[in-house]
């Protein structure tokens, strides 16, 4: 039986797809089909590296390293295996990214914040360094070319554009869910708690290697999600994806959007996304612009947008119960102007 919150939660997930489903029978855009498919894989993979950066403190600067774990693997499968499937070739990448990310976190999460994001993005840059030198397999730096394949499963075809915005929508959907109740679960709060006082965690008796390790299993496997989505979209897959600057785009992300608010990377997927598009129509100077809007979250809100807003609207809650207690207080003593204030004994 589910739990209300969760009854609740898909609800609004349902409804939510319901929304995305009907939008190109509103605006029959292309750009903006385009746009939420390439949303999905960046939202899921932001996401995803929050669980780390957000909820365990740990500041990865490889975790480009799934996603473009995720697109060359599930190319190649599709490509090299002509009678797997879709949801098998899909289960075997998250498997293996998972796998992966075992065996790159027994390595990374025993060090410190300084070490450890360091040699993350060194296991990144190792596996982009093999995607260019092993050529037969990954094609080197032309990337995955002749496409993915795509049979139909369920009925469904991705190589129809529609199925895959419905795909790609239910996918990020789906996803975000499960993360928002990983977060939310005793697994969440064990997380936080070793966020904030690892050497406390300790004295409680929490296993704080384990713990970081299996976040880092999962935050390697929700990542490799976001890469089989952009794989499908491009149909194939690139040595940037598996670039330092993928990771930077997420942790771009991350920041514009909020940290500590479980949407704000989405939010700041979507930010950053509009912001590529727009900012690469109106100037050749890509890199100056966004650095410059980047520099203004982090000098101005000294925050996420989200991060700002929730900050900002606990504070004008907490005022306003001030002031509502003054009030009270005033009324109180107004209301009964003989009785003198207590005194304090020995007074």
């Amino acid at each position: 039986m589910l739990k209300p919150s969760l009854f609740r939660d898909c609800i609004v997930a349902l409804a939510a797809f319901a929304v995305i489903a009907v939008l190109p029978s509103i605006f029959p855009s292309k750009g903006l089909t385009d746009f939420v498919v390439r949303l999905a894989a960046f939202a899921i993979f932001a996401t995803s590296l929050n669980i780390l950066v957000g909820d365990g403190g740990m500041e990865s600067f490889g975790h480009g390293l799934f996603f473009g774990l995720g697109c060359y693997s599930f190319g190649l499968l599709m490509q090299n295996f002509p009678y797997l499937t879709i949801p098998g070739a899909f289960a075997l990448t998250i498997l293996l990214s998972m796998l992966v990310g075992g065996v790159v976190g027994a390595i990374c999460v025993r060090l410190n914040e300084t070490y450890f994001a360091f040699l993350t993005l060194a296991f990144q840059m190792l596996l982009h360094s093999l995607i260019i030198a092993w050529t037969p397999i990954t094609g080197g730096d032309q990337g995955l070319t002749g496409g993915i394949p795509r049979p139909a499963f369920l009925g469904i075809r991705l190589d129809n554009h529609y199925h895959l915005y419905l795909f790609s929508s239910g996918l990020m959907i789906v996803c975000l869910l499960a993360m928002y109740h990983i977060v939310q679960s005793p697994f969440g709060y064990t997380l936080r708690i070793i966020r904030d006082n690892a050497s406390r965690a300790v004295f409680l008796g929490i296993d704080v290697f384990r713990m970081r390790l299996l976040a880092f299993v999962i935050a390697g496997g929700f990542g490799a999600v976001g890469g089989i989505i952009m794989s499908l979209f491009v149909s194939g897959a690139f040595p940037d994806f598996a670039y330092w600057t993928i990771s930077g785009e997420a942790i771009f992300m991350i920041m514009l959007g909020g940290i500590t608010v479980f949407f704000g990377p989405l939010v700041g997927a979507i930010m950053l996304l509009l912001l590529n598009d727009v900012v690469t129509k109106m100037t050749s100077h890509y890199g100056l612009v966004l650095g410059a809007i980047i520099l203004l979250f982090a000098l101005g809100l000294r925050k996420g947008l989200l991060d700002f807003i929730k900050d900002w609207s606990m504070d004008r809650r907490d005022g306003q119960a001030s002031a509502s207690a003054r009030t009270a207080a005033k009324a109180t003593t107004t209301a009964a102007p003989g009785i003198a204030p207590a005194r304090a004994p020995g007074e």
